[in-house]
């Protein structure tokens, strides 16, 4: 039931009626809708709470007071400019008195414009068929119910009934006809008085439309520039407080300038004494390379000596033993049998001690060997040790040592001297200091210690009389 008009059991449907000027069908020739049976869908409905309606957004035109049965009805209906048309809208025929949309009748797709802006596609119709219609003769009204199951639109009350013979007027005398043609020429000009009037005020209403819609949309823009403007004075307030601490962290940046460029002055100043000084440790490593390539000269000289004596030494065996075979057939031819094996024995004794000699030279040989390896891989690890800069007294006893022991060996026998051992080689490299043969090896290793200064940064190991050097390279590793 209509909350406006109240409808009883005894309805009056003055208020229900369009003003009496009708807008003519659109001559447009709409697309053909399907029915309800050739779509199988439902349309959208909802249960309405008929005071929130609006339904003045659709406007139902040429709707008569009632319908012959049996035939094909169209509903037209104009679409307002506040209305937006979409595609699950719908046309439905509704028994008057009903209280949601889920109590239509039957029911038509709406036609969806093609442009909303041209006044032709305003002007929309629907044509529902014969078949589908009410047999009775209840009132009926056409309600447009948008997609969200909304009505926006309703006309008069109508009946689907025959034309009775009350309907027809009857005129019987000129002059009624007269008077009613003269009562239809002032109800024309009445008609067209109030088509104007309507006009009027349908652009009044649209102007004012038109005018509350820009006072909304000013009334947005302004609320949104106020938003706008509350964000931008927060912004300019987060912007004023980075600008006081970007100004006092200038100030901070600008004294930490001032002491780097100190820093850096005073950092330049130790580079270039740092520069000479390193100009001076790499003279003084070119110096020190010099030493030692002449060390290990040296040292491959005295090698080479040493195996040359070792090849005179074997010579001379051979020889002693040519000799002995030699001894024994003289002896043999001599017939001398007793004196030949006395000179046997004392050869062969000599044999010996010239095979111990021997033994005890390649010993000599080897330790002389496994030392120079020990110093020239001492000398590769620390370019200023100066290991090698007394070799002379080793040199002098092998030369001592080059000689046979026993000279000889037909000599007699108390002619028979040995050659003076070979000095220790326990001697300290550094300060020359003489340790006994039987001196404990770490003894010896804690004395060089003493002499050795290791980097505590890396590997590079010094000797004490390379002190600036050690200082100048712990140094550098602090930069």
């Amino acid at each position: 039931m209509c909350t406006e008009c109240s409808l009883g059991e005894s309805p009056d449907f003055s208020h229900y009626y369009q003003p009496l000027f009708h807008v003519l069908p659109c001559p447009i020739f709409l697309c053909r809708i399907p029915t309800m049976e050739e779509t199988g869908e439902e349309p959208p409905t909802s249960a309405v709470l008929l005071d929130h309606c609006h339904f003045s957004q659709i406007i139902f035109n040429g709707v008569e007071k009632f319908y012959i049965p049996g035939g094909d009805i169209t509903c037209h209906y104009t679409l307002t400019q506040h209305f937006i048309p979409r595609r699950k809208d719908w046309v439905g025929i509704f028994r008057v008195g009903w209280k949601t949309t889920r109590e239509y009748y039957t029911f038509m797709w709406a036609a969806l414009p093609a442009d909303l802006h041209s006044k032709s596609s305003l002007q929309q119709q629907v044509q529902f068929k014969a078949y589908y219609l009410p047999k009775d003769d209840e009132y009926y009204q056409f309600c447009y119910v948008d997609q969200d199951g909304v009505v926006r639109g309703a006309s008069v009350p109508f009946q689907f009934r025959p034309e009775s013979e009350e309907d027809i007027l009857v005129v019987t005398t000129q002059g009624e006809v007269e008077e009613i043609e003269q009562l239809n020429k002032e109800l024309r000009q009445q008609n067209q008085e109030l088509k104007d009037n309507c006009l009027s005020l349908q652009k009044q209403n649209s102007d004012m439309h038109a005018e509350l819609q820009k006072v909304q949309d000013l009334q947005e823009k302004l609320e949104s520039l106020t938003d706008i403007n509350k964000k931008l004075e927060q912004k300019v307030s987060v912007l004023n407080e980075e600008n006081e601490g970007l100004k006092v962290q200038k100030g901070c940046w600008e004294t930490e300038l001032l002491q780097l460029k100190v820093q850096n002055q005073n950092v330049s100043s130790e580079n270039e004494k740092m520069g000479i000084r390193l100009k001076a440790t790499l003279n003084h490593l070119d110096q020190l390379e010099v030493v030692k390539n002449a060390q290990i000269a040296v040292r491959e000289k005295e090698m080479e000596k040493l195996t040359q004596g070792d090849r005179d030494k074997i010579e001379q065996l051979e020889r002693l033993k040519k000799e002995n075979e030699q001894l024994l057939l003289s002896l043999t031819k001599q017939n001398q049998i007793s004196d030949l094996m006395k000179r046997l024995d004392e050869s062969k004794f000599f044999y010996q001690e010239l095979q111990k000699e021997k033994t005890r030279i390649e010993g000599e040989k080897d330790l002389l060997q496994k030392e120079n390896e020990r110093l020239l891989c001492y000398v590769c690890n620390d370019p200023g040790s100066n290991l090698l800069s007394n070799p002379i007294p080793v040199q002098e006893a092998l030369e001592e040592n080059t000689e046979l022991v026993f000279g000889n060996p037909y000599a007699a026998a108390q002619d028979i001297q040995y050659v003076p051992s070979l000095p220790s080689i326990k001697k300290c490299p550094i300060c020359n200091g003489v340790f006994p043969d039987d001196v404990e090896e770490n003894v010896f290793e804690q004395h060089l210690q003493t002499h050795i200064l290791d980097c505590p940064f890396c590997d590079e190991v010094f000797s004490e009389a390379e002190r600036q050097v050690y200082d100048d390279h712990v140094f550098c590793h602090s930069l």
